[in-house]
């Protein structure tokens, strides 16, 4: 095989690494180079360049993989051995020049780094934390660091990746032990929880030793997060819903992704032969969003699915969940708890914390909830003000189809 150049691996190995979602940068401590003599990089500060993802993700860190050869075979993998796609490899120190490079530009704000499988998980592994040991200790890069680990690893390399790295993640891959099992048989579904745990304990050790010594070393300041893919088996929303949750009680997860399974060459024949609607991995970000800032317990928004399921495509979940539980509303705004307030379509967190401000020194009338949301139609149906009653509107047979966002077909050539 002839040999690559960097610009030829970086092509094979940055398209490769665009199925992974899970790349966000938020969460972690901030540390900045201003001032100091010899160090680069900042989690903070304006002059990141965003690239785009062709499905609308928006992409601030260097998200490369180290190499997309790979010893496994799953299914639902564009990287797996079987899989007839060009491969190419970087050497810790060549990913080490490419994030530099690209951060004295400011294309980027860090990296984002995973791999598939070579030789084996610990030299993988090894290879990966080399990659950012060379970062923080050779050029004193302080610049944001996400590696994705391999559970297969041992649990110290793992560990040494966590002293370097602002997040560590460890993919689940699929909702339930079942596809797991048929899609990914090199994984096992304990092995990765296992390694979950091992983190978390990580994570409250260093914790715990930052209270008491000063200058403790930090470990993954950003937590720890993961990623499940959905339509790739016959796991249903409320599947991914109860997976989802019981990740973050078991682990304390800073973020679960949701990454909508997207066909891939040379499919193997057990996967689906068309991705699912993008609009459904949307809504499981809305329903996790219920859960962690909304009080929605996991079986009440398991509720809002409909017959199938599956959460409703043309709605969101909150609304949906509000539509079959009418009899809780409507709400007084000028009454109602703060949970309760959270219950209204419509309603965000904000927009909340100023109802309950607000109202300790007026009464407020509907013409104050429309100055606080976007969309008062959507509220109107479930709440009450001194001036508004919603009457028999809560309860109208044909209310879904009244709030439910309008379809339009865009023209191509409209000025």
């Amino acid at each position: 095989m002839a040999s690559q150049t960097i610009l030829q691996k970086l092509e094979i190995l940055a398209d490769a690494a665009k199925y992974d979602a899970s790349c966000a940068s938020s969460g972690t401590a901030k540390k900045s180079s201003l001032g100091s003599a010899k160090g680069i990089g900042s989690t903070e500060g304006m002059g990141i360049c965003h690239a785009y993802a062709p499905d609308g993700r928006c992409i601030s860190l260097l998200k490369i993989l180290l190499t997309n050869h790979c010893v496994f075979d799953c299914h639902y993998c564009v990287n797996r051995k079987s899989s007839n796609v060009a491969r190419a490899r970087f050497t810790p120190q060549e990913v080490v020049d490419l994030t530099l490079a690209f951060y004295r530009r400011n294309y980027i704000e860090g990296l984002f780094l995973s791999s598939g499988i070579v030789k084996n998980s610990n030299h993988t592994m090894e290879q990966i934390v080399e990659v950012a040991r060379i970062l923080r200790e050779e050029h004193d890069f302080r610049g944001y660091i996400h590696l994705k680990t391999i559970p297969e690893a041992e649990a110290e390399i793992v560990h040494q990746a966590g002293l370097y790295a602002d997040r560590v993640s460890i993919n689940v891959e699929l909702p339930t032990d079942a596809g797991l099992t048929r899609l990914a048989p090199d994984k096992d579904a304990r092995q990765i929880e296992g390694a979950m745990g091992k983190v978390r304990s990580d994570l409250a050790e260093a914790k715990d030793a930052k209270k008491r010594f000063r200058h403790a070393p930090r470990f993954a300041p950003a937590g720890q997060s993961t990623q499940m893919i959905v339509g790739a088996d016959a796991a249903t929303d409320a599947d991914i819903v109860g997976k989802a949750s019981r990740l973050y009680d078991n682990f304390r997860l800073r973020r679960v992704y949701y990454s909508a399974f997207s066909p891939i060459p040379d499919a193997s024949a057990v996967l689906p032969l068309k991705r699912p609607p993008l609009i459904r991995e949307h809504r499981l970000y809305q329903s996790d969003w219920l859960m962690r800032f909304y009080g929605y317990k996991p079986a009440e928004v398991m509720q809002a699915t409909e017959a199938d399921g599956n959460l409703p495509l043309d709605i969101d979940p909150k609304l949906a969940w509000a539509l079959k539980f009418r009899d809780s509303f409507p709400v007084d705004v000028n009454r109602a708890t703060k949970e309760q307030l959270l219950r209204v379509p419509g309603l965000g967190v904000k927009a909340v914390h100023k109802i309950l401000a607000s109202r300790r020194h007026r009464t407020l009338r509907l013409d104050d909830v429309a100055r606080l949301t976007l969309s008062i139609t959507k509220v109107r149906p479930f709440i009450c003000t001194v001036d508004w009653r919603p009457l028999t509107l809560t309860d109208r047979a044909d209310l879904r189809s009244l709030l439910a966002p309008k379809t339009e077909q865009l023209e191509l050539f409209a000025a």
